[in-house]
């Protein structure tokens, strides 16, 4: 792979998480569709009380039922973290780091048809967000 190519690539993956983040803060389940596969393996940890973790797992339906809903009310600041770091792209497969509102989501995506879709969330909460999260906990049971 070129250099120009390898770059774009990564650009790519980066598009496809930023669909994915901003669908959930603007409201825009449209973006959750084009970069998410419907096979979609979700999980994560939230601190309920300190230092007692619960998971919770999503499913790409609830992830879509999610992203209409959770910040209807603008409740997340306009300046809310999106920070995307891609750690690995090879042909078919990519893997990276999401830091966000809610904390930090590690993902893997893959290549189906040319487009870059996120297969894999593994998430955790920040300290400082567990009142706000344990909204998100609701949301998805």
């Amino acid at each position: 792979m070129n250099e120009l190519t390898k770059m774009a690539t990564y650009e790519s993956v980066r598009q496809a998480i930023l669909d994915y983040v901003e669908g959930i803060y603007e409201v825009d389940p449209a973006r959750i569709e084009r970069s998410v596969h419907p096979s979609l393996n979700k999980g994560g940890f939230f601190e309920e009380k300190e230092g007692s973790y619960s998971f919770t797992a999503m499913t790409f339906a609830e992830l879509l039922e999610l992203s209409k809903r959770y910040n209807e009310d603008g409740k997340m600041p306009e300046n809310a973290p999106k920070e995307v770091t891609v750690f690995d792209v090879q042909e078919q497969i990519a893997t990276a780091k999401l830091t966000a509102w809610w904390g930090t989501d590690y993902m893997h995506l893959a290549k189906y048809d040319g487009k870059w879709m996120i297969v894999n969330i593994l998430w955790q909460t920040r300290l400082a967000q567990n009142n706000r999260l344990a909204d998100v906990s609701k949301l998805a049971s």
